[in-house]
């Protein structure tokens, strides 16, 4: 008997716990959503990712929206690299050599999964959200770093950046590296 009682008491606090759906969204309809969070910004050094999560501890709330942003900026970082290895194939007309194509993908996977280090959060804003804290974040990361991470990539494997160095595609991220280091030359300053 008293076991079921416990049993029925932490089935009721567990279902207490879950509950709280219909709050998830007050944030939203007492217009805290923060500008920057609904109008990203722009920038072509720059990929941006918005994020929002809730959790009971204000700061987990805010690594756990930082983590989705981060993983979002890691997606949109893929795509910019398969269509520079799409403008690198259709150039040098590799489709059918497989282990250059299977070095530019590592290479690019390489760089996806390590470079996330240099995003920063540029904008956070914590709401009070029922019993809950809301976290909104803005993360933004510097194109020209993950440029600079995969120009060292290719050059690791001299018969991809020979092929790769004849390319327009390869003139394009050079000019995009040079421009991070000035940039980076500028922000030391």
């Amino acid at each position: 008997m008293r076991n079921s009682i416990l049993m029925l008491l932490f089935i009721a606090l567990i279902a207490t716990g879950c509950g709280g759906s219909n709050q998830s969204m007050q944030s939203a309809e007492t217009g805290d959503i923060p500008d920057w969070y609904v109008n990203v910004p722009n920038d072509p050094n720059y990929l941006y990712s918005p994020n929002t999560q809730v959790s009971q501890d204000f700061q987990l709330a805010v690594d756990k929206a930082s983590t989705g942003a981060r993983s979002e900026i890691g997606r949109q970082l893929e795509v910019k690299l398969k269509s520079l290895q799409k403008k690198f194939t259709e150039e040098t007309g590799t489709g059918s050599d497989a282990q250059l194509l299977q070095l530019f993908s590592q290479a690019e996977k390489t760089v996806v999964s390590t470079t996330l280090s240099g995003s920063k959060v540029k904008y956070v804003k914590r709401v009070k959200d029922g019993n809950m804290w809301r976290a909104y974040v803005l993360v933004e990361y510097p194109i020209g770093a993950a440029n600079e991470a995969f120009m060292e990539q290719v050059k690791k494997n001299n018969q991809m950046y020979t092929r790769f160095r004849a390319t327009k595609a390869f003139e394009e991220l050079e000019e995009e590296v040079k421009q991070y280091e000035e940039f980076k030359k500028e922000q030391s300053n």
